[in-house]
C-alpha cells in the first residue's frame, strides 16, 4: 500500500495524561476550561461595551482574550469528549486541523504579547507622541499582520505533515496533537519538518521575545530616568500586568520544552504542556482584572446594566 494512500484512512491515538485519574481529570480540565472561556469573553465583553476602554492598549488585550479563547479550545474540548467517550481516537484530518490551529492561535500569542509590549515601550517612553504614533490605523495593521504571518507559518508547517507517511506507530503521548509528537512516530524522512520547525521557533519565537526583552530594556531605562518614586510606580503598573503574563507564558513554555529535551519523558511533556495550553489562558483575565481599576469599572458597568 502507498503511504500517501495509507495516511488518507488512518487514525491516531492521543494517550493524554493518567489513565488512573480519568474522572478527576475531566471535572479539573472542565473546570478550567469554562473559567477561561467565561473569563476571557467578560474582558472583551467590558471592552466593547465601556468607550473609555475603547484605546489600543485594551484593543490589543481584547484580541489576546479572544486568542486565548480559541487556543485553548483546539484541544480542551477534544479531550474532554475522549475522557467521556472512553476513547482515544482521533482522526488523521481531525489531527491536522488541531495541529493547524494550534500552530495558528499559539504563535499569534506570541506576536499580541510582543506587539503589546512596542504598546507600553511607546506609552512609557513617548508619552508625549503616544496618541499620534498609536493611531488606530497602526493598531489594525499590527494585529492583521500577526494573523497573517501566523497563518502562514501554521498553514506550512500542516502541509508539510501532510507529506509525512505513517507506517505502524499510531500512538501520540500527548492528550492533543502536538506536532513535535506526530512528527516523532512519521517512518518517513522527517529532517525537512524538524528543519522547518526550528527555524520557524527561532524566526517567530525568538523574534518575538527578543522584541519583548528590547521594549523592557527601554522601558526600564526609561524608568530608572524618573526621580519620583511614586512617578516610577506609576509607570510600572501599567505595564506589570502584561509583564507578568509574558513572564507566565513563556516561563512555562519554554520549561517544557528544555524539560522535555533533557528528560525524553513524553508523558511528563504532556503533563507539563497543561501549564501554557490551559492553565495560562486561564489566569490571562485574572491578571489583567485584579490589578485593572478600569477593566473593574467595566465589568461593575457591564454586570449592573439592565436588559
Amino acid at each position: 500500500m502507498e503511504p500517501e494512500n495509507e495516511t488518507q484512512i488512518i487514525e491516531f491515538l492521543l494517550l493524554g495524561l493518567s489513565e488512573d485519574l480519568q474522572p478527576f481529570l475531566f471535572g479539573l480540565f472542565l473546570f478550567m476550561y469554562l473559567v477561561s472561556v467565561l473569563g476571557n469573553t467578560l474582558i472583551i465583553s467590558a471592552m466593547i461595551s465601556d468607550s473609555h476602554l475603547h484605546t489600543p492598549m485594551y484593543f490589543f488585550l481584547s484580541n489576546l482574550s479572544f486568542v486565548d479563547i480559541c487556543f485553548t479550545s483546539t484541544t480542551v474540548p477534544k479531550m474532554l469528549l475522549n475522557i467521556q467517550t472512553h476513547s482515544k481516537v482521533i482522526t488523521y484530518a481531525g489531527c491536522i486541523t488541531q495541529m493547524h490551529f494550534f500552530i495558528l492561535f499559539g504563535v499569534l500569542e506570541n506576536f499580541l504579547l510582543s506587539v503589546m509590549a512596542y504598546d507600553r515601550y511607546v506609552a512609557i517612553c513617548h508619552p508625549l507622541h503616544y496618541t499620534v504614533i498609536m493611531n488606530p490605523q497602526l493598531c489594525v495593521l499590527l494585529v492583521l499582520v500577526s494573523w497573517v504571518m501566523s497563518a502562514l507559518n501554521s498553514l506550512l508547517q500542516s502541509l508539510m505533515v501532510l507529506l509525512l507517511s505513517f507506517c505502524t506507530n499510531f500512538e501520540i503521548p500527548h492528550f492533543f496533537c502536538e506536532i513535535n509528537q506526530v512528527v516523532l512516530i512519521a517512518c518517513s524522512d522527517t529532517f525537512l519538518n524538524d528543519l522547518v520547525m526550528y527555524f520557524a521557533a527561532g524566526l517567530l519565537g525568538g523574534g518575538t521575545l527578543s522584541g519583548i526583552l528590547y521594549s523592557y530594556s527601554k522601558i526600564v531605562s526609561s524608568i530608572r530616568k524618573i526621580s519620583s518614586a511614586q512617578g516610577k510606580y506609576k509607570a510600572f503598573s501599567t505595564c506589570a500586568s502584561h509583564l507578568s503574563v509574558v513572564s507566565l507564558f513563556y516561563c512555562t513554555m519554554l520549561g517544557v520544552y528544555f524539560s522535555s529535551a533533557a528528560t525524553h519523558n513524553s508523558h511528563s511533556s504532556a503533563t507539563a504542556s497543561v501549564m501554557y495550553t490551559v492553565v495560562t489562558p486561564m489566569l490571562n483575565p485574572f491578571i489583567y482584572s485584579l490589578r485593572n481599576k478600569d477593566i473593574k469599572r467595566a465589568l461593575k458597568r457591564l454586570f449592573r446594566r439592565k436588559p
